[in-house]
Parts: structure tokens; C-alpha cells; sequence
């Protein structure tokens, strides 16, 4: 009687790993198709790439075809950190809104309140960052 149960469940088991591995079929054949397309890429590429490596002026520091001049870093303008603060928080809001708009008639009402607050929190950091932009001292 246990004997039976156990292999009902085996065999419950082995159908829903069965199915789940049909399902990644497509995934295995684009893996393999990369594969099979990278790899003669890679080696024919080694064979029919020039033997000599060393060339001095390919080891220059080049700044469009031009010998650098000048500092390799430049100052960033604190005074635009409120901007980019904007558009992080633009950013971050237009990809949830489009997602929560698109599926908007199909979702229940109680998914609002979720969107409420995160649009509360979005709304707060762009109040902070026009606070940042008004004022002149901390620049």
C-alpha cells in the first residue's frame, strides 16, 4: 500500500520534470546555436588574425587620432546633481507607470494603493531634488 503511494507520487514527479524540461527546449537550442555559431567564429578569427603583436604607437595614449593634452579628469559641476537627480527619479517612474498602465484594466482596484505610495516616494524625491536646485549655497 505505501509502496503504491510512493510510486504514484514518483511518477507525478517525473511528469511535472518532464514537462518543465520540454519547456527550456527552445532555450537549449539558442544555446546551442550560439554555440555552434561562436565558437568557428572565435578559432577562425586566431588563425587568420596578423602574427605580430607588438606595435609601439598602438600602446600611445590617443584622444581621436590626437596626442592627449591637458588633465585626464574633469571637474563635474555639483550644480547639476539636482538635474540628474530628476531624471533618475523621471526615469525610474515612466518604466513602473507604463508597466502599471498597461495592465491597468486587467489588475484589481487594490493594486492602486501600491502605485499611490510609490508614486508618493517618487513625488518626494523630486521634491528633494528641487529643494537641492534652489538652493545657491551648497554649490
Amino acid at each position: 500500500m505505501k509502496q503504491d503511494f510512493y510510486m504514484k507520487i514518483y511518477q507525478q514527479v517525473s511528469v511535472l520534470a518532464g514537462e518543465t524540461a520540454t519547456q527550456f527546449m527552445p532555450i537549449m537550442y539558442m544555446l546551442g546555436f550560439g554555440l555552434l555559431a561562436s565558437i568557428p567564429a572565435l578559432i577562425l578569427s586566431k588563425l587568420i588574425s596578423p602574427r605580430r603583436r607588438y606595435n609601439p604607437v598602438k600602446f600611445l595614449p590617443m584622444e581621436c587620432g590626437q596626442m592627449p593634452s591637458g588633465e585626464g579628469r574633469a571637474h563635474f559641476m555639483m550644480q547639476y546633481y539636482s538635474y540628474i537627480l530628476m531624471f533618475v527619479v523621471f526615469d525610474v517612474m515612466s518604466i513602473f507607470l507604463y508597466a502599471w498602465g498597461t495592465s491597468l484594466f486587467s489588475i484589481p482596484r487594490s493594486a492602486t494603493l501600491p502605485i499611490l505610495a510609490f508614486l508618493g516616494i517618487m513625488f518626494a524625491a523630486m521634491g528633494y531634488a528641487l529643494y537641492l536646485s534652489g538652493r545657491k549655497g551648497i554649490w
